[in-house]
Formats: C-alpha cells, structure tokens, sequence
C-alpha cells in the first residue's frame, strides 16, 4: 500500500471527511453573498469535510492560487473560509475549486451550519450504536466459534452466517462516513485516511463472506463491526468537540448582534443593528447600555466601566472628546457620542479577529494521538501489501495470499491506539468535573501538560476584580452617612460602602455630578461624597479613593482595593515550585498592578495593556519558542486566551473568555489551576504509556500475523487483552 500521509499530508487521523461535498451544479450561485468595499469584494464559505492541517494548507493554497485572489483563510474550528479578491473572478469558481478538491463549499448560513453539525452528530451517533449493537452480538457468537469445542462444521457454518446477517447491514449502514468520504475523494483523482478504512472495512467483510460460503473455519466479522466502533467513536468525538469550537464565536457575535440607538438629523430616534451603524452617526447610550462600536463622546458627562475591554479594575469618567470603545459600559449618566467606524472596524471586531486566528493555530495542533497514527498507519498497510506479494511469490495461491494479508490488516486493528488517548481523556475529564473544572477540548490536556510559562490577567483573575472598602479607622456612624448618599449612585465604589454597610436609608435630595460626585442633605446637613475636588480638599489622592464631607466637620477618607483572591498566593506558589515563569499582563493601572504583583511575588508585569497588545505579547512567547497558558476572564483576554498554546478562565468570567479557553474553573479559586496543569500531566503521562503499549503489541502481533500464524483465536485474544491493558492503565489516574 501507499503512504496515505503522503497523499494527503497532515491528514494523519482519518477525520477528514468530506460528507456532504457536493458540485457547483448543486450549489447555488454565491453572488449574493459578495461584498464589495472599494474594489475589493470579499465572500465567506462554510466549508464541509476539512478537519486537519493538510486539508487547510490545501483549500486555502487551491483558491490562493485563483487570479487576483488576495485572502483566503480558512479556519477549521468553524469550517468557515473567508476570500477576498480583485477582479472579474467569479464567486461560482472559487466554490468550484474547493468542490474540485472533494470538499462541500456554500455561502454561510449560521443557523443552517448549526443544524449541519446537529445533524452530523445525531448521524455519527446512530451509526455507533449500530456498530456497537453488531459488534455485541457478533462478539458472543464469535467465543463459540474460537472455543471450538465440540462444534461441527455445520454448526460453525450457521454462526459464520449469522454474523454475517448482522454484520453486512451493519457495515453497510454505520460504515457510510467512512464510504462517502473515501468515495468523494477518489472520484476527484484524491485520496485521504478514509480510503484504507473503507478498504479493510470491506476486505474485511467481503473475505468473511467468502469464507462463510466456503464452508472456511475463519471468518473477521466481529474485527470488521470492532474497527468500525472504535473508529466512530473517535470521529463522533471529533464533531462534537468542533461543534464546541463555534461557540466562542457565536458568543461574540451574539454581543455584537445588540441593537444600538440612533439619533437623526431631525431628532428622529430609531433603533439600529450594529451593522448598520456607519462612522459619522450619532448615538445614545443609556445608563447600563453597552456601547457596539467605537465612538467619541459629544455630550453628557459620566463613568464609564471599561472592565470588560481594558482591564481597569475602576470607572473612567469622560465627557466631550473623549474616546470609548465598543463593550465599555455607561455607568451613570446617559452619554451621546459620534461613530468613528463601523462595527466591523471596531474593538470587538479586532477581537473577533484574533478569536479566529486562535482558532485557527489551535485548530492545526498536531495531538500525540495523531503523530502516533501517522506511524501506523502507513506502517500496517504497507505491511499488508507487502505481505500478500510475499506470499503469491512464495507459491500457495493468491486466496492464502489475500487471507494472510487481510489477516495482518485485521490483527493489528488499531483498537488500544484508538483507546489510547480518548479513554484517558475520559478519565481525566470526569475527575476535573469532580474538581470544578470543566475541559472544553479533547487536545486541551496535551497542551495544558506541555505549558511552561503562565501569563495571567489581574482583574478578575488575580483578585475579586471590585473594589472594597478597606479604611480602618472610619466609624462605623460615620460609614453608615455616607452610605445614606451611596445608595443613590451605582459607582463601584459607592456600591463598596453599600456592601459593607448594608441595606438602610437614603439620604434626601440626592443629586449626582457627573465627574465629581453625590450631594445630599442627612438631618438637615449637606453632605458630599465623592472626588478630593468635590469636598474642598487639595490633595493628589488615587483613583481609588473617595472623600466624605459634611457641614461642620473635616472631610473623611475612604480608601478602596482591589482584593486579592484567596488562594492567589498559594497558587503562584505552587506553580513556581512546578517549574513555571510567570507574569501579569492586565489593562490596569501601574499602581494597581504593581501593588499586586509585588504581594505574589510575580516579577514581571505590564500594564495598561490593551486587548491587541496582550495577543501581541502572546504572539511574541510563542515566537520566542515559549508555550504559554493565558488565564484571563475579561472580553479584552478574549482573543489573547485564544491565541495562547493553553487557556483557562474563571467561572464568572465573561462568556467569550470562557468560550475562547480550554477549560474553565470554577468560581475564582486558583488553586484549580494547580489541580489542572497536575491532571493535564499525568494525562500525557498515561497517553504515553498507552501508545508505548499500543506499539509493543503491534510489535509481536504483526510478525505473528505475516508469518500466517494469526488465527482467529490468536487475533481475538491479543486485540482484546491489548484494549483491556490500556483502559486499565488510563483508570490509573483515579488512584
């Protein structure tokens, strides 16, 4: 046989199907879909059937090549393509070039592409239980056929037919993500891995169908209908988990997808979608609302919580002239501000960028189980080959030939590698449940496992990410006034004061002044709460302090922090002892940052980092050689979480953030982490062991199997117990 890595390069896994790829002639025209910006037009496809790096490298080299096509990047976690180009080319040819390769191509419909991928799953899912409920059945007919105790050849005959009458059907039906993909590849003039599955899948049957007519006293039911279990399995695994995949994206596009209001220029009020905001338009933004695009601020002095996009653990005050990103959230006051771009060249636009790029680099990691199929495969069925030309020259007829050769393909069927890695993910999975932690992704482990250095976000992450009163020597009278002006505002840090009073009345009067503070009268006295300026003293005091005033008396200093979470120390501590650098990268300010790295102990630090310089300091790690885990749980970690080798996020963090992670923790104890990065490696460690297993089986098993040797019984055995061996050592991690 062929090297079949080399056919189709970087395919090792056998999960590139191509199901539902279909022709141009079936495909309608995607011209509708083009968008044109100045001379350039652009077009995004969902794309079926491409699931490794060497179907991307493909795709993407086949449509670059077209006339005047300056982008074309597909991204394999989504399985959509995005094309931009100049020219006369037409939309139908690039869906027609991809279609040439073997790969299904339509314009993107995001409902139609959800109900896809269901659709998929719920297939892959009814052909497992098929192959399981033939390979159950058949398995129990075969130990009397292997016993072959006091069993004559007509009752041996009967059993053959009987697991043939289960097994062809089952074949036939649960094999079909296996046949299609083989036989839409083929027919282009391409090959992939489901080309040698399908064809040991039906040599397999085909040879026990033979044998049974023959009156043979062997046939390979039970390891056609097995192969064909275990191989489902991996590829169900696989749908799911790209399914997953979308959901960052979907995240992000449902906060975009909010609508926004419009002023007009004869006052008229409308609501807008996002994508309909161009750069000039006026917009209002209510207390509470959260700003869609990037705009500056024309009237209305307020707070605005950049939490989410920066990192700063406190509000801004703005007023006119001054610029706020999309996801900044207006504190206080309604503020109205001009448009400077459109939504799709905004903030959460850049971010939705470097979410797919993440995407795409992670979706291109070569899995340890992968490399090891890359070996094998070609290995087995070279081997095979070879054999039956080796026995057609040694002279006992081409049916012993072919009977050696199938044999050899059947008792090296790849159940241990096929259990090899899923079995420990299983493992280590349901254990992290039990822990608080949920893994998001079936290569997570092997990347968390191999991190070496771990950049984390500040707020949120390191601490509470809201400010707390931490003033000692205020009275408790004193606090429960001030908090009487508090209740009035929703300022973090007069929700500070109300946290730590508690419920009670309101002052009479409330007035708030945007950028400075409250004013109140409490038994007939004015008081103040708020900025140094407010309450008359000349001081140069930090954002995180608020003053108190009232008639008669000096103003009150109330001091705020940003609490650190309380197992931060013993998790920075824990990682250091495992060998890890560390370093914080957060948006916040000097001051902040500083004062919490120094009470970890972690050394380096930057801050004031925005959403592109955290994934421009990813990028740099990983260019310096560095494998780095991001913890983060903001919408400005989003796209460094997912360009990071490894991520994880809090519970509370951000919908984005979790989706753009590996996996999530929960709450915010960070001693978590410490339970994860320990899971993730003694994962690798037994995936390792398994293939190291997987491997010495083949080692004895395949000269038994080319030397003639391998019976039935033999192959049965030395499959079975190989499984066994590794699922135990993977149920290890338990203990």
């Amino acid at each position: 046989m062929p090297d079949t890595a080399a056919l189709n390069p970087g395919c090792p896994s056998g999960l590139a199907p191509p199901e539902l790829a279909t022709g141009t002639s079936s495909v309608a025209d995607p011209s509708p879909f083009v968008q044109t910006t100045g001379t350039v037009r652009q077009l995004e496809l969902t794309v079926r059937g491409a699931k490794c790096g060497g179907c991307l490298s493909k795709i993407e080299k086949a449509v670059g090549a077209l006339p005047g096509v300056s982008l074309a990047r597909l991204n394999l976690s989504t399985g959509e393509m995005r094309i931009a180009w100049s020219g006369d080319l037409a939309p139908a040819r690039i869906v027609e070039t991809v279609s040439d390769l073997g790969y299904g191509a339509a314009p993107i419909d995001r409902a139609l592409t959800e109900d896809e991928t269901k659709r998929e799953e719920r297939g892959l899912l009814m052909a497992m239980g098929i192959a399981g409920f033939a390979t159950a059945n058949i398995m129990l007919l075969s130990i009397s056929v292997w016993s072959g105790a006091e069993m004559g050849e007509a009752t041996r005959r009967l059993m053959h037919m009987i697991s043939g009458a289960i097994a062809l059907p089952a074949v036939i039906l649960a094999g079909q993500p296996f046949f299609r993909s083989a036989w839409n590849v083929l027919k282009r003039g391409h090959a992939n891995m489901d080309v040698p599955i399908s064809l040991a899948l039906i040599l397999a049957t085909g040879v026990s169908i033979w044998q049974t007519l023959e009156g043979g006293d062997h046939a390979y039911f039970d390891a056609a209908v097995m192969l064909l279990f275990f191989l489902l399995i991996g590829r169900f695994l696989d749908a799911r988990l790209r399914r997953r995949a979308h959901s960052a994206a979907h995240d992000l596009a449902a906060l975009r997808s909010r609508t926004a209001t419009r002023l007009g220029a004869n006052g008229r009020v409308e609501a807008v979608k996002a994508a309909d905001i161009a750069p000039g338009d006026t917009l209002l933004i209510a207390a509470g609302e959260r700003a869609l695009v990037d705009l500056d601020i024309v009237s209305g002095m307020g707070a605005i919580d950049e939490s989410l996009v920066t990192g700063e653990s406190l509000p801004r005050s703005v007023g006119p002239g001054t610029r706020v990103y999309a996801g900044s959230v207006a504190v206080d006051q309604a503020l109205t501000g001009r448009a400077v771009a459109a939504a799709s060249d905004s903030l959460m636009a850049d971010i939705a960028e470097m979410l797919e790029a993440g995407e795409q680099r992670r979706s291109t990691y070569r899995k340890i189980a992968d490399k090891a199929v890359s070996l094998y495969v070609p290995l087995v069925h070279t081997t095979a080959f070879l054999t039956f030309i080796g026995w057609i020259l040694a002279g006992p007829g081409i049916e012993h030939a072919i009977m050696v050769a199938v044999s050899t393909l059947i008792i090296t069927c790849p159940c241990a590698l096929a259990l090899a890695a899923p079995v420990v993910q299983v493992v280590a999975s349901g254990r992290l449940f039990k822990s608080g932690v949920f893994l998001k992704s079936g290569d997570a482990l092997e990347r968390l496992a191999s991190a070496e250095h771990i950049v984390f976000d500040k707020t949120g992450t390191l601490t509470f990410g809201k400010p707390q009163l931490v003033s000692q020597d205020v009275s408790g009278d004193t606090l429960e006034r001030a908090a009487q002006l508090a209740r009035a505002s929703r300022h973090p840090l007069s929700r500070a004061i109300v946290d730590h009073v508690g419920a009670g009345p309101l002052a009479e009067h409330v007035r708030e002044h945007p950028g400075l503070g409250l004013e109140g009268e409490i038994n007939g006295e004015t008081c103040r709460l708020g900025s140094a300026e407010w309450v008359g003293v000349s001081v140069d005091a930090p954002s995180t302090t608020l003053w108190f005033s009232e008639d008669a008396a000096d103003a009150i200093r109330l001091d705020f922090e940003d609490e650190l979470r309380g197992t931060a120390a013993d998790a920075i501590a824990a990682l250091k002892t495992r060998g890890f650098s560390l370093e914080i990268v957060s948006g916040d300010t000097p001051t902040a940052v500083e004062q919490v790295a120094n009470a970890l102990g972690v050394e380096t630090w930057s801050a004031g980092v925005k959403p592109a310089g955290k994934a421009e300091r990813l990028e740099t790690l990983r260019v310096q050689g560095k494998k780095a885990l991001m913890i983060g749980d903001g919408l400005n970690d989003a796209g460094a979480l997912s360009l990071a080798h490894a991520a994880l996020a809090p519970g509370g963090a951000m919908d984005v953030s979790q989706s753009a992670s590996d996996a999530v923790y929960r709450g915010g104890d960070l001693m978590a982490v410490v339970e994860t990065i320990d899971a993730a490696r003694r994962a690798r460690s037994a995936m390792l062991q398994n293939f190291t297993l997987a491997a010495l089986y083949n080692v004895i098993a395949i000269p038994i199997a080319v030397a003639g040797f391998a019976t039935p019984l033999v192959a049965a055995i030395a499959m079975s117990a190989s499984s066994l061996i590794v699922t135990l050592n993977a149920l290890r991690q338990n203990y």
